[in-house]
């Protein structure tokens, strides 16, 4: 990586960054050829250990949260066990999202146990464009803040497919037609989730912190590339 990570936030206890769509927090099974993890990278970049109080999926990226401490690191941890902080995530979604909702929705862990899982929803906008999809005339889509409550594995991406609409270019639980359209029509391969802001209480100061992310280029790129198509 050419470039350092953008640092969002750093104090004595605690450092945040705003991680890249593709990098994975940690090293992984997963793909062993992976080079490059955002904990090593910070950990090199400020010179010091740190220990990621939460996790965001490698096609994510937004605000990742670490402690600079085994100390802070249980405190941190705690606060997400007990649902005490706040995550908000925006995402590009297949057709017209409801104006607001709750998904309350169970899912399984890789054990098989059944977990409560609920998300909460509001559309922020919708689009229809000149493009035709399957028997449609037209293809339509949502920008969606999600506000998770629970801390389930793939839980955003897994709600969304649940109510019929997936989170653009997600694999394996979006829809791989939309999918293929947004690789041919306007090369876009990122997947459209993104964590936009983190709010806790700071447990050495009891200040609330309110760490905040914009969208990055390459999401808002493809809102550029439909205002030069025909909006309806």
């Amino acid at each position: 990586m050419n470039n350092p990570l953008e640092i969002l936030y750093q104090d004595d206890y605690l450092v945040a960054i705003n991680k890249p769509n593709g990098m994975f927090v940690h090293r992984t099974r997963l793909d062993p050829e992976a080079s490059e993890f955002a904990l090593q990278l910070l950990k090199a970049q400020i010179g010091q250990k740190v220990y990621p109080v939460h996790r965001l999926d490698r096609k994510t990226s937004g605000v990742l949260l670490f402690a600079l401490s085994k100390d802070m690191d249980g405190k941190m941890q705690t606060q997400f066990a007990e649902r005490k902080i706040k995550k908000v995530y925006q995402a590009l979604v297949r057709g017209y999202a409801e104006a607001e909702g709750v998904i309350d929705y169970p899912l399984f862990n890789d054990d098989g146990k059944e977990q409560e899982a609920l998300t909460r929803y509001k559309t922020l906008e919708q689009f229809e464009l000149a493009v035709p999809f399957g028997k449609h005339p037209t293809s339509r889509y949502s920008l969606v803040e999600l506000y998770p409550e629970t801390g389930r594995m793939h839980q955003l991406r897994k709600h969304m497919a649940h109510i019929l609409h997936p989170i653009i270019n997600d694999r394996p639980h979006g829809c791989n037609k939309q999918n293929k359209l947004f690789k041919e029509k306007w090369g876009s391969m990122r997947m459209y989730l993104h964590a936009t802001s983190l709010e806790f209480t700071h447990p050495i100061s009891n200040q609330i912190v309110k760490i905040e992310s914009t969208l990055p280029k390459d999401f808002v790129e493809v809102f550029e590339n439909w205002n030069r198509e025909k909006l309806l």
